[in-house]
């Protein structure tokens, strides 16, 4: 009974977590799945799995808001694909420590970006999407995933919000959209490899659905500047764990 409590628990922090920012939540559940002994490949794709379910949940909440712009999800997607394939080839040829170090740069110039780019009022908030940017975002969002074998949800949100001018409330729904698909294809992956552990995957399942349902509507309460603050300060922290 304890054991279930806990997997309740654990899901529900990172679900909630997930749905606020529309990050997948993947640095917080390898870490924690590794934790509790699960092997790190095994700990990789039962992951996967966990982001597929959160970020279903959120971005049904998402959605439901009018907060999701499936045009950017679809230009994004076919270019992230490719290039995460790209990036998982490159990842090969490359110091992990040189990667890590380039990494953190990125997070941490995007975590400046987002802290001192003023936001738009809440009646203010405009849908000029700067589209020529997007290819960017997928290239760049899904080469770092494959490079690093990361979720991509912690660079689409301040990747959408600087160079595609989407406001925070929409980068955050329209990322949460995208990274169930990424997931998805993930988990498929790693499923055929068996590296997916559906039964703690099915523990930590309604702690991370109504968490992602309780944080994608508190990014509908929060205020714009409030949430990009506390992205900003995620940001820096994952930067940071990078570095060590």
């Amino acid at each position: 009974m304890i054991e279930y409590l806990v997997d309740f628990i654990i899901g529900l922090a990172i679900g909630t977590i997930a749905g606020l920012f529309g990050v997948g939540g993947g640095f917080l559940i390898v870490p924690t799945l590794t934790f509790i002994g699960l092997p790190i490949h095994t700990a990789i794709g039962t992951s996967l799995a966990c982001i597929a379910i959160s970020s279903l949940a959120s971005a049904y909440t998402h959605i439901k808001k009018r907060k999701v712009l499936f045009k950017v999800v679809a230009i994004k997607e076919a270019f992230s694909m490719p290039a995460a394939l790209i990036g998982a080839h490159v990842t090969t040829f490359l110091h992990e420590s040189l990667l890590r170090g380039m990494f953190s740069m990125l997070l941490f110039y995007l975590a400046y970006k987002m802290a001192t780019t003023p936001s738009k009022s809440h009646h203010e908030e405009s849908l000029k999407i700067n589209y020529k940017n997007v290819p960017i975002v997928g290239v760049l969002s899904g080469f770092v995933s494959g490079l690093l074998g990361i979720s991509g949800g912690i660079l689409n949100v301040p990747l959408f919000h600087v160079l595609v001018d989407i406001p925070v409330r929409y980068s955050i729904g329209t990322s949460s959209v995208a990274l169930f698909f990424t997931a998805l294809a993930g988990t498929y992956g790693h499923l055929k490899a068996e590296n997916v552990n559906i039964e703690t995957a099915l523990l930590l399942a309604p702690g991370l659905v109504i968490g992602a349902y309780l944080g994608a509507r508190s990014a509908h309460t929060l205020h714009p500047e409030k949430l990009k603050r506390w992205f900003a300060l995620i940001l820096i922290l994952i930067g940071v764990k990078m570095l060590i």
